[in-house]
């Protein structure tokens, strides 16, 4: 069975007051059109409260787009439907049919919103009861070896049954920009945990930097490529501080992780000489789980 959409779902948006919301939902929706048109992927995008819907032909192409969106805290390929009883049982006994193979167990598990003669619990007895009827499987709400979502919403309901995880935090640019300080790939990995947290990010690199290694990671995470280079006979601090100034940086952000003796003196000469407030995201991490984190955002 072709899909017919993919459910975005974001976490902490969610919480904000309704004209906050709505305009975080607005950045997150631009960031996601942004990052598809740099793929060349066609598709329509629609919102309600707590959803975005991506309406297109290109699935997984698009499956490995939302993977890498700030903000995006689960999302699903899913069929739409008609939210009448009869026809979420029709379509979901299909559609189990694919994924529930023999000698597997299975759960169903529903949600409701909007007005219904029925409950979230009735959907799951009444499916559940239609699969166990028509496949003979077991049911095992526990640790189910497929499960199958339905997620009602008025008059129209969405079948799934994967829910894969984003990277969440917030979308960015919901937040001030901040200058990351570029020295090695630790460097970015610090800004990129600043980027979860919605913040634009302005690169501050020395020329000796090999900017193969920035420029993929500003491809593959969908950013804007915001760079200064710092020249040789530059002096640092003062160039910082003329940065952060004239374009209107908040923070400034490092890679310091190790905290001996050198890297504290430097942190307070950074403290003493930089204007800006001083942002160290590493310093809670162990340098195999830094390591590790690298390898896994395409460092």
């Amino acid at each position: 069975m072709k899909y017919d959409l993919i459910i975005v779902r974001y976490g902490e948006i969610a919480l904000k007051s309704k004209f906050v919301r709505k305009k975080f939902e607005n950045i997150l929706i631009k960031n996601i059109n942004f990052a598809l048109k740099k793929e060349k992927i066609e598709s329509k995008i629609e919102k309600e409260r707590g959803r975005i819907y991506i309406f297109t032909d290109k699935i997984k192409p698009t499956i490995s787009v939302l993977k890498k969106i700030a903000g995006i805290i689960s999302f699903s390929p899913c069929l739409k439907i008609d939210s009448k009883l009869e026809a979420i049982s029709k379509v979901s006994l299909e559609y189990s049919k694919k994924y529930l193979k023999k000698d597997m167990n299975f759960a169903v598990r529903a949600t409701r919103t909007g007005n219904h003669s029925y409950t979230s619990k009735d959907v799951e007895r009444v499916i559940g009861q239609d699969i166990l009827d028509k496949y003979k499987s077991k049911v095992d709400l526990t640790d189910p070896d497929f499960t199958l979502y339905v997620e009602i919403r008025d008059d129209i309901a969405y079948i799934f049954n994967e829910k894969t995880s984003g990277i969440g935090g917030m979308p960015v640019g919901s937040q001030d920009k901040v200058l990351c300080v570029i020295k090695n790939p630790y460097s970015i990995l610090a800004s990129w945990y600043i980027l979860r947290r919605g913040c634009n990010l302005l690169f501050f690199v020395k020329k000796d930097f090999d900017l193969k290694i920035l420029n993929s990671f500003i491809k593959r995470w969908y950013l804007k490529d915001d760079i200064i280079f710092f020249n040789k006979g530059e002096e640092f601090y003062r160039k910082i501080n003329d940065i952060s100034s004239s374009k209107k940086c908040k923070a400034v952000i490092t890679d310091f992780y190790r905290l001996d003796e050198e890297e504290i003196m430097t942190i307070k000469e950074y403290k003493n000489k930089i204007n800006a407030p001083i942002l160290h995201p590493l310093t809670h991490m162990h340098e195999n789980e830094i390591n590790k984190k690298l390898k896994e955002i395409g460092l």
